[in-house]
């Protein structure tokens, strides 16, 4: 077994739990999302640690290096990056492949579950630490029919560095 059927396995047992612990799936999906904004905030010092990717200068570049380089390294893929706004604010990441749903099946009693919600909250946390506030969201999933699984990604803004006050 490799260690990427370990954790998708492991994850499926998470989400199965939280199903459990939770009433309805919107509570479940806020879960996740927690979750994983707290894996992302631990998570971008390894990423910068192992990737040397220095800052991005703008969300362009940031949505290559989230796709190219942290998909890459902590998931196996390389999600494409479409749909920008005509701003440049906006994005979407096509996961053609999502090793996270390998052997999953939504229950009917779960029809409004986002089972890879993670994933949104690893982005969120990750990002929030290098100083930019994004919108991550599930726009699409294959979980749920659609042909392709789609994370939608704005930029809201860049964060400025809080001096405590009478520190400026």
């Amino acid at each position: 077994m490799k260690s990427s059927e370990l954790f998708t396995l492991t994850y499926g047992a998470l989400v199965t739990q939280l199903c459990k612990d939770y009433e309805n799936d919107e509570d479940v999906n806020k879960q996740l999302d927690k979750m994983g904004y707290n894996i992302g905030v631990r998570l971008i010092e390894d990423f910068l640690a192992r990737s040397n990717v220095g800052r991005c200068h703008d969300f362009r570049e940031t949505a290559d290096v989230i796709a190219k380089v942290a998909f890459k390294m902590y998931l196996g893929i390389t999600p494409s990056i479409t749909n920008w706004s005509p701003a440049g604010d906006e994005f979407s990441l096509i996961l053609e492949n999502n090793p996270l749903v390998d052997f999953v099946e939504l229950p009917d009693n779960h029809s409004s579950l986002i089972y890879s919600n993670l994933l949104c909250g690893v982005l969120r946390g990750a990002l929030e630490m290098v100083q930019m506030a994004v919108d991550v969201k599930f726009v699409q999933d294959t979980l749920k029919g659609d042909g392709v699984t789609e994370i939608r990604m704005r930029f809201i803004k860049r964060i400025e560095d809080n001096l405590p006050a009478g520190e400026e």
